[in-house]
């Protein structure tokens, strides 16, 4: 979208596009209330969930019949890296209605900590899918195809998390929110 247009759309051909700053209106709307949707994530015990649901995950499809010990590794990476991908990248907005549509244009990854870049929260949650990515290669003995399963999972998490793709979006199934 370009910069010096405010109310222009994007063209349907791009594929990438960059989501424009917040107007004022927007801002204000932001500062009068805490965000629910994104605060949960520096609050207790939301840091435990992560290994208690890679656990899970893992013990789910070990007891799986037929599951080799390297697909097992592999399905838990895919499965975690999916749900962190749904979560924290592909849904806008705020599932509640306290806002005025305030957070309509970002996902919970832009809400989290206000957009901040590299605070403790950020941090891990960059952490995580890195060691999972880290686990899953060991466990899966280096296996050329595992690997790349597994890396193209782990690189689809992890760049949207960069700072550079902050407000980035890829246009392929959704067409941007209306202002």
């Amino acid at each position: 979208m370009a910069q010096g247009k405010p109310g222009r759309r994007r063209r349907s051909s791009s594929i990438i596009y960059q989501e424009p700053e917040e107007s004022l209106e927007q801002i204000s709307d932001q500062a009068a209330l805490p965000n629910l949707n994104s605060q949960w994530v520096n609050s207790k015990g939301a840091w435990t969930i992560h290994p208690v649901l890679i656990l899970t995950l893992k013990i789910l499809f070990d007891i799986m019949p037929g599951v080799s010990q390297e697909m097992s590794w592999t399905l838990t990476n895919i499965s975690y890296m999916f749900g962190s991908y749904l979560m924290f990248h592909w849904v806008r907005g705020v599932p509640f209605e306290f806002n005025a549509g305030a957070y309509d244009h970002l996902n919970m990854w832009e809400q989290i900590d206000n957009g901040d870049q590299y605070t403790p929260a950020k941090k891990f949650l960059l952490t995580v899918p890195i060691a999972l990515f880290l686990l899953s290669t060991h466990y899966t003995h280096y296996d050329l195809t595992y690997f790349m399963i597994n890396f193209v999972a782990l690189v689809c998490v992890v760049v949207p998390k960069l700072p550079w793709s902050h407000r980035m979006r890829l246009g392929l199934f959704s067409e941007p929110l209306d202002e």
